[in-house]
C-alpha cells in the first residue's frame, strides 16, 4: 500500500511533529503494508528534516512531491488553471492502478486553500481511494478573519466551505484531536468520525552538560543569574502571554519570563510589539522569542525548559495541549490555565496538574473600567459585524458586558489587551495585595516558588496506551476498519459546522484579545 501525507507545508509546528511521531508507527501497524510513503506539500521545507524521517522509515522509500497550488492559498498564484494543475497532480499521485492507497491529510478544517481541499477529495471519490482528513484546527475558532480569504477563494457561503472541508462521501474518515471536537464529528457523520489524540511520548532529556551550557547561556541572554520561568511559545494573541506575565511577577518577583519562539503571521505582530514597548517603558523582566534570529550554539527548546526553574502555560484556546506533555517531559513544576476543551483528556491520559487554574481575578481597580466597558462594546459589535452573516446571531457578548456592579472582580483573560497592560503597570507588590485574596490558590504557589519547593510535572504510566506510537496506530486502523454502511444525510456538513460555530460563538468562549489586532 502506498501513503500519501497531504499537507500546506512541512515548516516546523505541531503537524510537523505528529507527522514525524506517527509515520513510524503507522508504516509497521497499517494493513496492508506500506510499501512506499509520499509527502504531498505545497513547499520543500527543510532538507534535514526529510532525511531525518526517511532514515527513521527505510528501508521504505519517501518521495517528496512538491506542487505550489497545495501550499496557503494566499501564497499560491491564484490562477485560473490551478484546478486544471490540482487535477492532473492528484490524477497522477492517485491513479495508479493495482496499488492501494491511503491519503492522510492534514487540517483541511483550517481552510487555507480551499481548492487544493476541494481538488483532493474529488480525486479520491474519482479514484476510489480512502481519505483520513486530520483536523488539527478550524478557521471558525477565533479565526474568524479568514471568511473574507475562504470567500475570495471560491468558499461563497458557508454551505459550500462545510461541503469541502468536511465532506460526507463514503471514503472519507474526520479525526478531531480532542474529545471535544471529536463528539461533535460523531453525531453527524456518525459511522466516519473519530478522536486520535496526538502522539507523544516521554522524550529522553536533555544531558547535563546541555542543561548547563542552556543556563549559561540564558544568563549571558538575559544579562543576570535570576531564575527563569518559561512560556515555551510562538508569540501568538492566544497565548495570552501578560497574563503569564503578570502571575510571573506576583508569584516569583525576581525571576524573568522568557518565551521562545517568534511572531508567526502578520496579524500577531502589533500585538507583539505593545508588549515588548511596555516591557521596555516599565522596566519589566520580560524577554519575548528568544530564539528568534541567528544564534550561534544557541539551545534547543527542550533544553530550555530543563535550564528553567518553572514553566507557565496561559493560553485561553489549544487545540491538543501539547505544551502541558512536553512541560511533563521536561520534569519541571508547570503553572497553567485548565482548558476545558482539553483539561478532561488530559486526565484521562493519567496527567494531574497541582496548579491548574481556571481565571485569575483582577481587582476592577486596577484598570480604568468605563473606558475597558466601552472599548468591550464597541469592539464586539464591531467584530460581530465582520462574521458571516448567516451565523452572527450566534454570537452571545461576555457576560461582563452585561455586568453593571464596578466593584466585582473582573478574569484578567476577558480583558483587552490594552487593560492588562494597565493592570502591569501597577506596582506588582500592591496589585497582589489587592488580588491575592480573590485568588487564594495562587497563594500556595507563592510560598512554594520562594521556597524552592514546587512540585515538578511527571508523566505518568496510563498515557502509554493513549499516546503512544502503537496506541495511535491501533486507533488510526480502528477508524479505517469502521466501514460506514452508508453516506450520512444530506445536510451533514453544514449542521456540522454550524454545531461547531455556535459552541465558539458562546458568551464563554469570548475572549477580547482574539477579536482583532486593535484590542
Amino acid at each position: 500500500m502506498k501513503l500519501v501525507v497531504v499537507h500546506y507545508h512541512l515548516r516546523p509546528g505541531g503537524v510537523r511533529r505528529v507527522i514525524e511521531l506517527a509515520l513510524p508507527a503507522l508504516v509497521r501497524a497499517l494493513r496492508p503494508a506500506v510499501s512506499e510513503v509520499v509527502l504531498a506539500v505545497g513547499e520543500a521545507g527543510d532538507t534535514r528534516w526529510l532525511a531525518a524521517l526517511q532514515a527513521t522509515l527505510a528501508p521504505r522509500p519517501v518521495t517528496l512531491c512538491v506542487q505550489p497550488e497545495l501550499a496557503y492559498w494566499t501564497e499560491t498564484s491564484q490562477s485560473a488553471a490551478v484546478t486544471r494543475r490540482l487535477r492532473v497532480f492528484f490524477d497522477t499521485l492517485l491513479g495508479e492502478t493495482g496499488t492501494e492507497t491511503l491519503v492522510w491529510a492534514h487540517n483541511p478544517g483550517l481552510g487555507r486553500n480551499l481548492p487544493a481541499t476541494a481538488a483532493l477529495v474529488r480525486a479520491c471519490v474519482r479514484h476510489r481511494r480512502s481519505l483520513v482528513l486530520h483536523h488539527h484546527d478550524w478557521w471558525f475558532d477565533n479565526r474568524w478573519h479568514r471568511w473574507a480569504e475562504l470567500r475570495a477563494a471560491g468558499g461563497s457561503t458557508l454551505s459550500r466551505v462545510a461541503a469541502t472541508i468536511l465532506p460526507g462521501a463514503a471514503n472519507v474518515r474526520h479525526v478531531a484531536i480532542n474529545g471535544a471536537d471529536a463528539a461533535c464529528l460523531r453525531r453527524h457523520f456518525p459511522q466516519q468520525g473519530g478522536w486520535l489524540p496526538n502522539p507523544s511520548s516521554p522524550a529522553r532529556r536533555p544531558v547535563p552538560k546541555r542543561v548547563r551550557t542552556a543556563l549559561d547561556w540564558l544568563r549571558v541572554t538575559l544579562g543576570d543569574e535570576a531564575p527563569v520561568w518559561l512560556l515555551p511559545c510562538r508569540l501568538l494573541r492566544r497565548k495570552n502571554v501578560a497574563e503569564a506575565l503578570l502571575l510571573t511577577r506576583w508569584l516569583r518577583p525576581e525571576a524573568w519570563l522568557v518565551t521562545t519562539a517568534a511572531v508567526s503571521s502578520p496579524d500577531e505582530q502589533s500585538y507583539a510589539e505593545r508588549l515588548a514597548a511596555d516591557a521596555q517603558r516599565h522596566g519589566w523582566r520580560l524577554r519575548l522569542s528568544v530564539l528568534q534570529g541567528e544564534h550561534r550554539e544557541r539551545p534547543t527548546v527542550a533544553e530550555l525548559m530543563a535550564a528553567s526553574e518553572a514553566l507557565i502555560l496561559t493560553s485561553l484556546v489549544e487545540g491538543f495541549g501539547l505544551p502541558y506533555l512536553e512541560a511533563a517531559t521536561a520534569r519541571r513544576p508547570l503553572l497553567a490555565r485548565a482548558l476545558p476543551n482539553i483539561a478532561p483528556d488530559l486526565k484521562q491520559f493519567g496527567f494531574r496538574f497541582p496548579y491548574a487554574y481556571d481565571e485569575v481575578l483582577i481587582a476592577p481597580s486596577l484598570f480604568d473600567w468605563p473606558a475597558e466597558h466601552a472599548r468591550q462594546q464597541e469592539q464586539f459589535w464591531r467584530w460581530r459585524s465582520r462574521l458571516p452573516s448567516a451565523c452572527r446571531h450566534w454570537a452571545q457578548p461576555p457576560a461582563w458586558l452585561a455586568q453593571q456592579d464596578v466593584t466585582a472582580p473582573v478574569s484578567f483573560s476577558r480583558l483587552t489587551l490594552t487593560a492588562q497592560l494597565e493592570v502591569l503597570a501597577q506596582p506588582s507588590a500592591g496589585s497582589w495585595k489587592q488580588c491575592a485574596p480573590l485568588n487564594p490558590f495562587l497563594e500556595k504557589c507563592r510560598s512554594a516558588a520562594a521556597a524552592g519547593r514546587l512540585q515538578p510535572m511527571s508523566w505518568p504510566r496510563s498515557a502509554e496506551k493513549w499516546l503512544s506510537g502503537p496506541a495511535y496506530a491501533r486507533q488510526f486502523n480502528a477508524i479505517l476498519r469502521d466501514r460506514p454502511k452508508c453516506e450520512p444525510g444530506r445536510g451533514a456538513s453544514l449542521a456540522a459546522q454550524e454545531d461547531f460555530m455556535r459552541s465558539k460563538l458562546t458568551a464563554e468562549n469570548q475572549y477580547p484579545l482574539l477579536w482583532g489586532d486593535d484590542s
